[in-house]
């Protein structure tokens, strides 16, 4: 293609003055997180290729066979007349497994220009049906289904694929949009070519199985995507610390004062329909909690007192607890702190899929939370757990015993469950700190924390860090020290809950440190 450039479906996604750093700064490389999902990707695609069928098995009257394309490198920009070059190269070698009539692609990578805009995709398989025509595979880390006894998808088995026939699965599809937009732009490649049928295929976590989706209903947000126009300038978005061009676009904004460095994302729109861009000008406006919030936020302070008097619940025996788990497959640690000791509910055996070790470990814990919860009781005595914005401890709450009851002893029932949530024994400090402070640099416990005096001993640890060190601590990573990676897990985890109980003792000697916010 005459170009010296092309998107991505990556492109398409966030920001778009990515675009303009691109050309401006290509030489700055990709911060080390990019580098870890790729790794989690490459592994996620190493099993799946070997899940990929290769042959007929007994009984499939048909030819078949494979072609294996060589890999387009991920480290290929696509921003230089060099990486385009190499991209046009491997274009070349699909259109000729396609004109071979190969039943299976690997590796494949299309081309096309769309509003003007020309793109390429690479997908991992390329799926020929009996008419001719072929369909896109991609294979995500996402989880792209969940069971849903309500619906229904048309689904097949990974090892299946261009051999066996579809059929039927209760689940909902969950969209995630570069997966939508890679599956969008290959199949309107394919359809160009005059070999497209219209259909897509996704593997997300459960990579056993391949969940067919229309792509017709894909191309219309794909065209919206694609009419975004790039902008003239910066603008912070929630995603600019991972991004590697962040320091330069930071010293753009800092130049003009501008208005996302105190709001980012869409929550400076309606200033900016106002003429308000900066912060400066947004303090001057004297609108109420957003003009003090931005002259706290421009003077350094993190947070200011809703009101004088802060409550917290308190109990006589009070638990605080942080759950880690690995991408959205399962959760393999459940971290306790009764205020004097930090227990951990470990195991390093694998989650997802139907491993009984991480429902041995969810009825361990369980069965010591109940036993606090009896002693309490016979005691006479309060009893409370906390976390921290409970919505991940209650998912995997929720979700451990949808998966394990019934199937390993000591697991509590759904109902159970729902019990405790609902029950005045389980508090979410999250709900307290928003209820009584307002921040202006977020709310989350790692920002919280250092104003309640709390620090962690792994200040370069967070959730996604905690994602690539669980790697290393399961054996994952080749030559990676285990002892030590989970050493480090435990060790964050442990913060997590100290740092929790930290924070509400901090908000019940009434958040000394936080000015009160007067309109």
């Amino acid at each position: 293609m005459e170009t010296d450039h092309l998107i991505s479906p990556l492109d398409l996604v966030g920001c778009r003055y990515r675009q303009v750093q691109k050309r401006r700064h290509p030489g700055i490389e990709a911060p080390e997180s990019s580098h870890h999902r790729r790794r989690r990707l490459e592994t996620a695609r190493e099993v799946v290729f070997g899940l990929f069928p290769e042959r007929p098995e007994i009984g499939d009257n048909r030819h078949f066979f494979r072609i294996d394309l060589p890999e387009v490198s991920p480290e290929l920009s696509a921003w230089s007349r060099e990486d385009v070059d190499k991209i046009d190269e491997a274009y070349l070698f699909t259109l000729e497994a396609l004109a071979a009539g190969a039943h299976f692609i690997t590796n494949p990578v299309l081309e096309g220009v769309s509003a003007g805009v020309p793109w390429y995709v690479r997908v991992d398989a390329l799926v020929r049906r009996k008419s001719g025509a072929y369909y896109p595979v991609l294979v995500t880390n996402h989880r792209v289904a969940r069971p849903d006894p309500r619906r229904r998808v048309k689904v097949v088995a990974t090892s299946r694929l261009g051999l066996g026939n579809s059929g039927w699965a209760n689940y909902k599809l969950k969209s995630h949009a570069v997966d939508s937009y890679t599956l969008a732009l290959a199949s309107r490649a394919l359809d160009e070519l005059g070999l497209g049928c219209q259909r897509g295929g996704l593997i997300g976590q459960d990579r056993q199985l391949t969940f067919l989706l229309d792509t017709d209903m894909l191309q219309q947000g794909l065209d919206r995507a694609l009419e975004v126009p790039v902008p003239a300038e910066a603008r912070r978005i929630k995603e600019c610390g991972a991004c590697r061009f962040w320091p330069v676009c930071r010293e753009e904004l800092e130049a003009r004062d501008d208005i996302s460095l105190f709001l980012p994302g869409d929550r400076s729109r309606a200033f900016r329909e106002e003429g308000i861009t900066t912060v400066a000008s947004l303090v001057d406006a004297k609108v109420g909690e957003p003009s003090v919030l931005a002259a706290a936020w421009r003077d350094g302070v993190h947070f200011l007192r809703r009101r004088e008097d802060i409550e917290v619940p308190r109990f006589d025996r009070e638990i605080d607890l942080d759950v880690e788990a690995y991408l959205d497959q399962g959760a393999y640690l459940w971290g306790t702190y009764d205020g004097e000791q930090y227990r951990p509910f470990v195991t390093w055996e694998g989650v997802g899929g139907g491993e009984e070790a991480e429902g041995r470990n969810f009825a361990r814990l369980w069965r010591w939370l109940a036993a606090r919860r009896e002693e309490a009781a016979a005691a006479g005595e309060s009893f409370g757990v906390f976390c921290y914005a409970a919505n991940g401890e209650n998912h995997w709450l929720r979700f451990s015993a949808r998966r394990f009851f019934g199937r390993v002893e000591g697991v509590p029932s759904p109902e159970v469950v729902e019990e405790f949530i609902g029950s005045g024994h389980w508090i979410d400090v999250f709900v307290h700190v928003k209820q009584n402070l307002a921040g202006t640099s977020g709310l989350g416990l790692k920002q919280v924390g250092p104003a309640a005096g709390f620090h962690w001993e792994a200040e370069d640890v967070d959730g996604e860090e905690s994602v690539n060190i669980y790697r290393e601590a399961t054996g994952v990573e080749v030559g990676a020290d285990v002892a030590a990676a989970r050493q480090r897990l435990l060790g964050y985890n442990r913060d997590d809950c100290r740092a929790t109980r930290a924070v509400r003792e901090w908000l019940g000697a009434g958040a000394p440190g936080a000015p009160l916010m007067t309109l």
